[in-house]
């Protein structure tokens, strides 16, 4: 069982940042795929960003250049560094770890999520 602690979410103003961290418990963070997702209201949750356990990154176009995903496996954490901040980035973030089958990120696990707000 893998349990995920997020934190850093909060209303911020266009162009603002926010730099979002999911705490893991579990012993083999450090070889597991993670990523984040989010969803909007009335909207489908998406990928916004995955980082394989070697740290390989991928991103959604719409956050490409503005995010950027990370990890700390000595602390079993993953981060989640947002810049340049849209009022459509406003959502539910999601932290999650999974697995890869043939080059396909899969989430097993979710944290509770945390609003993100972009609003003036």
């Amino acid at each position: 069982q893998v349990h995920l602690v997020e934190s850093g979410g909060g209303l911020v103003q266009p162009g603002g940042s926010l730099r979002l961290s999911c705490a893991a418990s579990g012993t083999f963070f450090s070889l597991l795929p993670m990523a984040w997702h989010r969803q909007a209201p009335g909207k489908q949750r998406e990928l916004v960003a995955g980082i394989t356990s070697g740290g390989s990154t991928n991103y959604a176009d719409s956050v490409k250049g503005r995010f950027t995903i990370s990890r700390d496996n000595a602390k079993s954490t993953v981060y989640l560094q947002m810049n340049s901040l849209k009022p459509e980035d406003t959502a539910v973030y999601y932290c999650n770890v999974g697995r890869r089958v043939n080059g396909k990120y899969y989430p097993d696990y979710w944290g509770q999520g945390t609003q993100v707000t972009v609003s003036s």
